[in-house]
Order: C-alpha cells, then sequence, then structure tokens
C-alpha cells in the first residue's frame, strides 16, 4: 500500500520522471512546491509551458534557441573553420561556460547505442557531413563523452570525415573515462579543449 494518492502521488511520479530525480528527491520537490505561495507555482508553471512552446532547435547546429539560428551561429567572429561535435545541447553550454573554444558547434542529438537502437541515421550525421562539403571547415573537434557510446561515436565520425582531408581531434585527457561532460568542471573542460589530439 503506498502512502500518497491522487494528487500529490501524481505530482512525486511526475517529478521523478525527470533524470537524477529518484524517489525521495521527487517527494522532497513536491512539498516543498506545496508548502509555497499558489503565484510562485503558477509563475514556475507558466515559465514551463512558455519554455516548451518557445524553445527549439538551431536549424544549422541543433543547439538551443528561440530563434531561428543560435547566438553562436549568428556570430560572425566566431572561427569557422573549427566545429565541435557534441552529443546534447546542454554539452554546448557547458563547453561555453569555459570560454575557450570560439569556434562552431555541432549537436548530434544522442550517441550511437546499438543496444538501444539508435544507429546513424537517428542522430545529426548526414547534416554535419553536409556542414563540412561547404570547404570552409578545417578542423572537427569530437567532444563526445568517454563512455562506451561516446568512444564508439568518435571513432565511427572519425572513419567518415578523415577521407575528406580534414583534421579529426578528440578532447584530450582531463575528462574522466566513463565520465559525463555535464558533470566536469570548467578547469578540467579547459584542459580537455586545449591538449585535443587528433583520432
Amino acid at each position: 500500500m503506498t502512502l500518497y494518492s491522487g494528487a500529490l502521488a501524481r505530482m512525486i511520479d511526475e517529478l521523478g520522471r525527470m533524470p537524477g530525480v529518484g524517489p525521495k528527491t521527487a517527494q522532497r520537490l513536491a512539498f516543498y512546491l506545496l508548502r509555497q505561495e499558489p503565484a510562485a507555482v503558477e509563475r514556475l508553471a507558466k515559465t514551463l509551458v512558455e519554455a516548451k512552446e518557445t524553445i527549439r532547435y538551431c536549424s544549422i547546429c541543433f543547439s538551443l534557441c528561440e530563434e531561428e539560428t543560435c547566438k553562436v551561429c549568428q556570430d560572425a567572429h566566431r572561427d569557422a573553420t573549427t566545429i565541435c561535435v557534441v552529443e546534447e545541447p546542454n554539452d554546448v553550454f557547458v563547453l561555453e561556460r569555459t570560454k575557450v573554444f570560439k569556434g562552431q558547434y555541432h549537436v548530434l542529438m544522442g550517441t550511437l547505442s546499438p543496444l538501444d537502437g539508435i544507429g546513424p541515421e537517428d542522430l545529426k550525421i548526414t547534416e554535419l557531413l553536409k556542414r563540412l562539403e561547404t570547404g570552409r571547415v578545417k578542423e572537427v573537434v569530437i567532444a563526445t563523452n568517454p563512455d562506451v557510446e561516446g568512444e564508439a561515436t568518435a571513432i565511427y565520425l572519425g572513419k567518415l570525415i578523415k577521407p575528406l582531408g580534414l583534421k579529426v581531434t578528440r578532447l584530450a585527457s582531463g575528462l574522466p573515462a566513463g565520465g559525463n561532460l555535464e558533470y566536469a568542471d570548467d578547469i578540467t573542460i579547459s584542459r580537455a579543449l586545449g591538449g585535443r589530439r587528433e583520432l
């Protein structure tokens, strides 16, 4: 028999669906929200709905933005000869926080994962190759996470891109094996970017 039912149980269940939120954290969040003034909860709900309705993927790099293209893609001062390939949109924000990388980005929207049924056709690889056809890009930095799927994706991309005559590099050590880019600190990411190596 469960202790909670009705609206409270549904609330805890929905909060628990978010990544990194277990049953106890979902319960704490639910009780926190219930203690707030109705106006504060309404403001949060309105903000979530507004964000869902207005935030989209950049038509060039697939990062998050509210316009057709993101601020990085709009910036004429960025180095158009270098593209950093990342797994998810939040990885762009993590790398930008370091203020080290001055090139452009490309978000794959995941990694190769045959066990989960995710193949090359499920990622933004075709779009990346089209961007490389312009002839302006000289280097592709592959910044996928140093886990099994990230490494497999990096190797796969390297095999596709190297025949195009481009330099293909990988983030250097500094990111722990099996770790996640999102949780690395700024110094670690800066060192990894600065010491990237060719595949």
